[in-house]
């Protein structure tokens, strides 16, 4: 996959792909940065039941990393009808790794488990998202439609969490908690603010104010911590539960979801704002996050549930341990023999699938962050 902007090469770190097109080194860090903290996200989950760092850590990657990661999905989403191409995609691209990957769970857990439930409408750990990509294609053409589209995802967002029978079925209520951020990606990218703006110029008082937030943010996060516990605040920042679920059956709990989507996208931005510009060796690998975010979950599998993961003490040693190895863990499952082993699962590409055999061949997808979309809008 290739990406191309009209940013000056200075300004972005742009290289050329073999097919001529332009790639930004920005937009590939900046996957894998994501991937990573969605790895780190689930790598300590076991440690903060014994560790207060370790869960003010986790509810502070938990605060914007997913919404960081639907923006960057938006950013590089269509809203154009969909032709064949864009409908092959969403089948070879979400729904069959979906449907393989939910088998191999279904498989695992019946095997170290003893029982399984193989209910495709419920999504098994890290799965929601791509059923949460699939839907935000398909009603990304309608949104475009609309007058102040971002305001229509935003009350949508909140809106859905008034309603209890909106739940995890289908990742649905993940999906339109987060449908914001992936409409305001798109929505930055179809007014062109990156280059109007020259977002991708590095300047010192934005990483500065972006890293002041971040401390501030993880103060935060610890100080308060005994306050966040009992607001239920990590059920809050997953998007999953509807307000009195969580336990808060109050009128206003919708303005807890709209003051933490503000933060959300306040920490998001400053982590853009730190991601390096230039290409760096471990760049390519953003162009493979699909790989990682499909397989890591079967790494950490039996670290989690072994039990290995708690009671670990001193935290200040073993907490960087563990985010030392959730970067190797994303750095290894994203290198070429990992990819050559794992390709007919992660890019299943059946030809006995479609009418037309060639369509299974149709724009192979290394990552689950969006379509792809030259600064043309092809």
């Amino acid at each position: 996959m290739s990406d191309s902007t009209s940013s000056p090469p200075a300004a972005t770190g742009s290289v050329r792909t073999s097919t001529g097109k332009r790639r930004v080194p920005f937009w590939d860090n900046a996957r894998f940065a994501c991937i990573v903290l969605v790895v780190l996200g689930h790598a300590i989950q076991r440690l903060t039941y014994d560790s207060d760092i370790a869960l003010g850590l986790y509810l502070l990657v938990y605060a914007f990393h997913m919404p960081a990661f639907a923006l960057i999905s938006g950013y590089f989403s269509k809203s154009d009808p969909p032709g064949r191409r864009q409908m092959v995609r969403v089948v070879t691209d979400i729904v069959l790794p979906y449907l393989v990957f939910e088998g191999l769970w279904t498989i695992t857990k019946l095997i170290v488990e003893g029982q399984a439930d193989p209910n495709i409408t419920q999504p098994s750990w890290t799965l929601w998202f791509l059923l949460a990509l699939a839907i935000f294609r398909l009603v990304l053409p309608y949104l475009a439609l609309l007058r102040w589209p971002l305001l229509w995802t935003l009350l949508i967002s909140i809106g859905a969490g008034y309603l209890p029978n909106i739940d995890s079925t289908f990742s649905l209520s993940r999906t339109l908690g987060l449908l914001p951020f992936f409409t305001l990606g798109w929505w930055i990218h179809e007014h062109d603010l990156v280059e109007r703006f020259a977002l991708l110029r590095p300047r010192w008082w934005v990483t500065a104010l972006s890293l002041a937030a971040f401390v501030a943010a993880g103060w935060a996060a610890w100080f308060f911590l005994d306050f966040w516990q009992a607001m239920e605040l990590r059920q809050w920042l997953f998007y999953d539960d509807d307000y009195a679920t969580i336990g808060e059956r109050g009128w206003w709990a919708g303005g807890v979801r709209l003051l933490l989507m503000v933060v959300a996208l306040t920490l998001s931005v400053a982590f853009f704002s730190i991601v390096p510009r230039e290409k760096h060796w471990w760049t390519h690998f953003g162009q493979y996050t699909m790989y990682v975010y499909l397989l890591h979950s079967f790494v950490l599998y039996p670290f989690r549930e072994s039990g290995v993961l708690r009671g670990l003490d001193p935290t200040w040693l073993w907490l960087p341990l563990v985010i030392v190895a959730s970067v190797l863990i994303s750095l290894g499952l994203a290198t070429r023999p990992v990819r050559r082993l794992f390709r007919p699962l992660v890019e299943p590409r059946p030809t006995w699938l479609f009418t037309d055999p060639s369509l299974s061949a149709v724009g192979r997808r290394n990552d689950p962050t969006g379509s792809h979309r030259t600064h043309d809008g092809a």
